[in-house]
């Protein structure tokens, strides 16, 4: 494949300044809206910077296992809702232009999983009148960059905190009593400062705060890959607002949404947004070492379900006839890239009755009540921790749900059902607790262009798993199952490093597998020996067919994980569509062994 390539269409820009402020918390309040393919709304950031960004920036480059394991509801954000209709005076007052140019890459058809595909990304520009050219505006106020394409931003503003009632005991400086930038940060650092033990109480004052009226619009740009952000005077991130609310909405062909039918014909929606991640899902920031924590309240026709990365297993609340509302939260800090969602006409797959008493047990059994007795010392920054709680180290099935289409539920009574507690047992009786205190699975439409994808506390597979023997969808569910551990709370400082999670995942895989099996230790090791086989000689054959830059594991070398002063860099062959076929960051680690 000697095709000469454009380095600057084959790297993916990471554009956010992450040097500088870092989003500690985003709160989404989202419409979906199935009739023209959108996804609108509001996204309100919290952001950390100062010395309190360089304690946190060190800490994020460790990993981060696990959340909070007990259950329990916040106040949602309906009372604050502005509807639809007010967005749109929105994009007449700001005039955007919609426009865009798109140019599609073919997804590979392969075993390729989780959340590293990559496709050729659609360029589009969107730009306020009323906002200010990043380049002819002066170097005297700050810049915030955020990663963004293929939104339109109609409106940012920054939010009021001191106006919510009560929020002034979150202010250590008694100086600080008139209303003023100063004291709006003070209370956003205390609020992102609260200890583990208060997380309870440190979502709950998010959620507050994200309903708090705007006491000034910003500057804005957006371009390819970027949206830009300044405060007219605001010279250092110190006086730049740290709660800020970004009004938005997807674009139909914007590629981290997947707009499609379900196995049954019924509309849906996922995000598989790999490599562009969640960019053009919500402006973010994208690089590994930006780990944050999140709330979500999504809005969808009452028919629908809606799933997400959360640790919560939301339930619907009416919000008037046809419509209702769904809310999700995550304690655990991770990357933007994990957020994952799903909206459709799912069915919730229940066991057959003859599933065993100690099975159904298992499944039904509610997380553990929130214990942060420390067994161990953890390296991470700190947030409630389930490797720190005594009770989850015992849980060796997780509370699960499975979603499908309803056309599926024989596939899945006979195959996949069966299958997730023994997966979840070996896993545990090999690495031990359980990152993540649930699970959902969801069975995705046939046009999913992979076999699964690991996210936060969701799965997606592929109806392809419940073909046949339940070996694929065993080996398949336990390679997602080994992601809980290696990808999501363990994961790698650059987003070309992804054999780092593939090789483990893979290698793991077999092993849980054959725990799940309860396979003697002979038949353990003829069955991984002829899974090792058929891997080296797919390895070989894609090492003979594709570019060998493409073969190399860390493409960067030495300069693995380094960033510009800002914060940004890039994903080397990160927008290489040849790249999208490619096994080797999966095979070569596990197969290595062999040789």
């Amino acid at each position: 494949m000697d095709i000469e390539r454009d380095p600057s269409r084959d790297d993916l820009p990471l554009m956010a300044n992450t040097s500088h402020m870092l989003v500690k918390h985003y709160i989404l309040d989202l419409d979906v809206d199935f009739k023209r393919h959108v996804i609108e709304g509001t996204i309100v950031l919290f952001f950390e910077s100062g010395n309190g960004l360089k304690n946190w920036g060190s800490s994020s480059e460790e990993t981060s296992p696990s959340e909070s394991n007990e259950v329990h509801e916040f106040r949602t954000l309906e009372p604050y809702h502005t509807p639809v209709t007010n967005t749109r005076t929105f994009s007449s007052k700001m005039g955007y232009n919609d426009t865009t140019t798109c140019s599609k890459g073919e997804k590979a058809t392969s075993d390729k999983d989780d959340n590293h595909d990559n496709r050729e990304q659609a360029s589009g520009i969107s730009s306020s009148q009323c906002c200010c050219d990043p380049g002819n505006h002066g170097s005297e106020d700050f810049l915030l960059v955020l990663d963004c394409c293929d939104l339109s931003v109609l409106k940012v503003e920054e939010v009021d905190v001191a106006a919510v009632p009560g929020i002034e005991k979150y202010t250590r400086s008694p100086q600080l009593t008139v209303v003023s930038e100063e004291l709006r940060n003070q209370i956003v650092h205390e609020i992102v400062a609260l200890p583990a033990d208060r997380w309870r109480e440190q979502l709950d004052c998010y959620a507050r705060c994200s309903q708090a009226p705007g006491c000034g619009e910003l500057l804005f740009a957006t371009d390819t890959w970027s949206l830009q952000i300044r405060k007219t005077g605001a010279q250092t991130t110190a006086d730049f607002p740290h709660a800020i609310r970004i009004w938005y909405r997807t674009k139909p062909e914007g590629r981290s949404v997947t707009w499609t039918s379900d196995q049954s014909g019924r509309p849906c929606v996922y995000t598989m947004g790999s490599p562009i991640n969640n960019r053009a899902l919500f402006p973010c920031q994208e690089p590994p070492v930006a780990m944050s924590t999140w709330q979500a309240t999504v809005r969808a026709a009452a028919s629908f379900v809606v799933l997400m990365s959360g640790e919560n297993s939301a339930k619907p609340t009416q919000l008037r006839e046809g419509c209702s509302s769904w809310h999700y939260y995550v304690t655990m800090p991770m990357p933007a890239s994990t957020f994952t969602i799903a909206v459709g006409s799912w069915a919730e797959m229940q066991p057959e009755a003859c599933l065993s008493d100690d099975l159904a047990a298992g499944r039904a059994s509610p997380p553990p009540k929130a214990d942060f007795r420390y067994t161990g010392a953890c390296s991470h920054m700190e947030y409630p921790c389930r490797f720190q709680n005594v009770s989850a180290t015992t849980q060796d099935i997780i509370p699960h749900r499975v979603f499908a289409p309803v056309c599926l539920r024989d596939a899945c009574q006979e195959t996949l059902l069966q299958l997730i507690p023994p997966c979840l047992s070996a896993a545990h009786s090999i690495l031990g607790t359980h990152p993540f205190s649930r699970l959902d699975v969801l069975i995705v439409p046939a046009n999913f262009p992979s076999l699964g994808m690991a996210s936060p506390h969701l799965i997606f597979l592929s109806q392809s798993t419940l073909t046949g023997s339940s070996h694929l969808c065993g080996t398949r569910l336990c390679h997602e199952i080994a992601h809980a551990w290696f990808g999501l709370a363990i994961g790698a400082r650059d987003w070309t490093e992804e054999w780092l999670s593939e090789g483990f995942a893979t290698h793991l895989e077999d092993i849980f597998w054959a725990k799940a099996q309860q396979l003697a230790p002979h038949e353990a090791q003829e069955q991984q020996e002829l899974r090792a086989c058929l891997r080296w000689h797919r390895l070989q054959d894609e090492v003979l067919n594709s570019a060998e830059e493409l073969q190399v594991l860390r493409p960067n070398r030495e300069n693995t994980g380094r960033v510009s002063d800002s914060g940004a860099s890039v994903v080397k062959h990160g927008l290489n569509p040849e790249k999208t076929f490619m096994q080797v960051h999966y095979l070569k680690g596990p197969t290595r062994r062999q040789e």
